[in-house]
């Protein structure tokens, strides 16, 4: 131990009213300091640009996560588990849904340390950042609600261009009657319904603003709104789905109707989750690197990534579309589809 070091870890010894070695033991991830007593030296440790060790004696990555069941967030574990094994570090993945359980994650992980924090689909608010910045705790949010700006950094993908991905492909097989069910309360959403209106007006088709829904991005909001879009005199030819779950609840009301896919309505999804492929029919989907996705963040949490491409804040990986058997020309025009 140096002895610039020596003194440094002494001053902080003072600071934090504990001994010198309380301090090395909590620095190199002993387990014998109590928790609140700990927590205070690691916040002073990071203050003076340590790097402290967990405290279950192995490196450490936290995982933040709305909800654990479903396909989707199975793909993001998935792809952060992966990329943090080839680092030879472990992840910890917490469901957080609210501000009081953020800050009893933060509490958490101050305690027993962290390499840093991966947010899904949750954008920290500026006392949040504060207490984050306060306890040296590096983030990354992937798929953000909002745009984040400048201060925080984030992976996303290219909503704006699946969205039109998605409605091109239905235009380009002749369908001109096309509805849309998207989600207007986050970023993506949004950006996937702009791509769905741009690509209509470039094909100069217009917008009826009767078969564009909106509802939550789940196998019932799908449903409730092309039971809707089904009902109408005038009902599309086919549908473009903020997501795949919310595609599968299109096929299920067109099931209710005696309806199927493609023969009667093209069904478009976003995600190309691993059951898409085992939907009957197997469902035609703008593919989201889900995986890669949640990679990318590991590695620009923990620098992997060459420079970040000069660390930008904000990364947006490629959608692409698969085609499969949902979608197809349209067989019938002006049918009313009502039940």
């Amino acid at each position: 131990m140096t002895g610039s070091r020596t003194s440094t870890l002494s001053a902080i010894a003072g600071e934090a009213g504990v001994s010198v070695s309380a301090v090395s033991k909590v620095l190199n991830g002993g387990t014998d300091v109590a928790a609140d007593t700990r927590a205070r030296i690691a916040r002073l440790l990071r203050q003076h640009g340590y790097q402290v060790a967990s405290q279950t004696g192995f490196a450490v990555t936290d995982l933040l996560i709305g909800c654990l069941d479903s396909p989707w967030a199975e793909e993001l574990i998935r792809g952060t588990v992966d990329a943090a094994a080839d680092a030879d570090i472990s992840v910890i993945v917490t469901t957080v849904t609210s501000p009081a359980e953020f800050a009893q994650w933060l509490d958490r992980a101050s305690r027993r340390g962290t390499g840093g924090a991966l947010c899904v689909l949750r954008l920290p608010g500026s006392r949040e950042l504060q207490r984050l910045a306060a306890a040296r705790i590096p983030l990354v949010v992937i798929d953000p609600p909002e745009e984040p700006g400048a201060a925080i950094r984030s992976v996303g993908t290219t909503n704006w261009q699946g969205g039109m991905q998605a409605t091109r492909h239905l235009i380009g097989l002749g369908h001109q009657r096309i509805g849309v069910i998207g989600q207007e309360t986050i970023w993506s959403g949004r950006a996937r319904l702009a791509g769905y209106r741009a690509a209509m007006l470039e094909a100069g088709l217009g917008i009826d603003e009767r078969i564009v829904c909106r509802d939550d991005l789940t196998a019932d909001g799908g449903r409730a709104q092309a039971r809707r879009l089904l009902a109408l005199p005038d009902a599309p030819t086919a549908i473009v789905a903020g997501n795949d779950a919310q595609a599968f609840g299109v096929l299920q009301a067109l099931a209710e109707r005696g309806l199927r896919a493609p023969d009667d309505v093209s069904v478009v999804g976003f995600d190309d989750v691993p059951v898409a492929s085992w939907a009957t029919p197997a469902l035609t989907t703008i593919r989201q690197p889900l995986a890669a996705m949640a990679a990318t963040a590991f590695r620009m949490l923990s620098g992997d990534l060459t420079a970040v491409v000069r660390e930008p804040h904000h990364l947006e990986l490629a959608t692409s579309l698969v085609v499969r058997d949902s979608t197809a020309p349209p067989r019938r025009s002006g049918v009313t589809y009502r039940a």
